[in-house]
């Protein structure tokens, strides 16, 4: 089945044959074919003015008085960047921030709405609607655009990608000795109850789900902490749902229940465990209780644990955020979050094309607050920092104080 031409093809070819009042005709045709909105698309397309559309379209409803009339090309009232050559330089300095040289001029804190740039163009001499300005800023190829989340906080930090290609390069040997691989993190926490959750899901027309109108938080009912596990070489999750507390206990009894639950079983024979973490947070470098934990779960465990923090302020390349917490959101997405219980059935669903297969599990454990680590616990630790590393203190291994041999 051949496809209809867009109008932009149809129309932009044909205009320059005809004269001014045959272009504004046939393009206030496109727009009343086109419907609501038509004028506005119409006019960006072929530079026309809305008010000409508009009055094409008023014109096509009545006979023209004189017909054979037809002004010259080029002939009408000239546009007022054309009349002011300097209206478009003050323009441009209101519109740049970086430009306006005052910082102390109002409008460098207010919203740059056209209205208020036609107001400001006004104090100065230049008297022209918020119309026009609009139609100036297009001419300029201005247009609206919202804050893009380019700049990375930290992006000069000495070492960043030599840590990344460290890590990475321990990451591959790992995989291929068979050793486990995890990446762990926090997700973010939920609130639990009848509360707005972002995005839709498929319903009977009519019959959304409803929730309450405000987001007040029932002190009696805690949020839902997930901590997940992602093992990068079986592309398994294991999400430990705290109701407590964030805290480096948390984190290393979700990645002791991780390796009760799905690790031990599938590596029987492994030595090493490598851990893949974030700068900060619960699982942070600079967490003292953090290794104090690893150190008692090296111990139970009789494993090496190797950790490699990702630079500060470069947690979305950490594998669990896109491998398993962005599943995890698309599944419950749309439905509200009444209960831990539903959290967790919710996560455990979590399926992809891909054969990612996710468990969850509730934890009701306390994990206080403030918790003190005394200096002679960490003289204890039984810790090797990577000095061949980018950055010792990213990348150490803690191993077992009293290692049992394995039969």
């Amino acid at each position: 089945m051949l496809q209809a031409p867009s109008f932009e093809k149809k129309l932009l070819p044909l205009l320059p044959y005809l004269n001014e009042r045959q272009k504004r005709y046939a393009a206030a045709l496109e727009a009343k074919a086109l419907g609501y909105g038509g004028v506005s698309k119409v006019a960006q397309v072929t530079g026309m003015s809305r008010m000409t559309l508009h009055k094409a379209l008023e014109e096509l409803k009545k006979r023209p008085a004189r017909p054979d009339r037809v002004r010259s090309t080029g002939g009408g009232r000239k546009k007022m960047m054309v009349q002011e050559p300097g209206l478009v330089k003050k323009l441009k300095s209101l519109v740049d921030s970086t430009t306006r040289g005052d910082p102390m001029s109002s409008l460098l804190w207010t919203c740059k709405s056209t209205r208020e740039l036609a107001a400001s163009l006004e104090e100065s001499g230049y008297s022209v609607s918020h119309q026009t300005v609009a139609e100036m800023l297009r001419d300029m190829d201005y247009c609206l655009q919202a804050n893009s989340k380019t700049v990375e906080e930290g992006s000069n930090r000495p070492g960043r990608d030599q840590q990344f290609r460290y890590l990475n390069d321990h990451v591959q040997r790992h995989l291929q000795s068979e050793e486990p691989v995890i990446s762990v993190d926090t997700k973010k926490k939920e609130l639990v109850g009848r509360y707005h959750n972002k995005g839709r899901t498929w319903r009977p027309q009519g019959t959304p789900e409803k929730v309450l109108v405000h987001d007040f938080i029932d002190p009696k009912v805690p949020k839902a902490i997930p901590y997940g596990v992602y093992d990068v070489g079986k592309n398994e999750g294991w999400v430990n749902v705290g109701c407590d507390h964030d805290t480096a206990t948390f984190a290393m009894e979700s990645i002791r229940r991780w390796w009760d639950a799905m690790g031990e079983p599938v590596y029987p024979e492994a030595q090493k465990l490598l851990i893949c973490a974030d700068s900060g947070g619960s699982n942070g470098y600079r967490i003292r209780l953090w290794k104090v934990e690893l150190q008692k779960f090296a111990d139970e465990s009789e494993l090496d644990v190797r950790v490699c923090h990702l630079p500060p302020g470069t947690s979305k390349w950490n594998k669990i955020e896109h491998r398993l917490f962005s599943h995890i959101s698309m599944n419950w997405r749309g439905r509200p979050l009444i209960s831990h219980e539903v959290v967790v059935k919710l996560i455990g669903a979590t399926k992809t094309k891909t054969g990612l297969k996710v468990k969850a599990k509730l934890d009701k454990g306390k994990y206080p607050l403030k918790m003190k680590v005394s200096d002679e616990e960490m003289k204890n630790l039984n810790i090797e920092y990577h000095l061949d590393s980018p950055n010792p203190d990213w990348n150490y291994t803690i191993r077992p104080r009293n290692r049992k041999i394995k039969k």
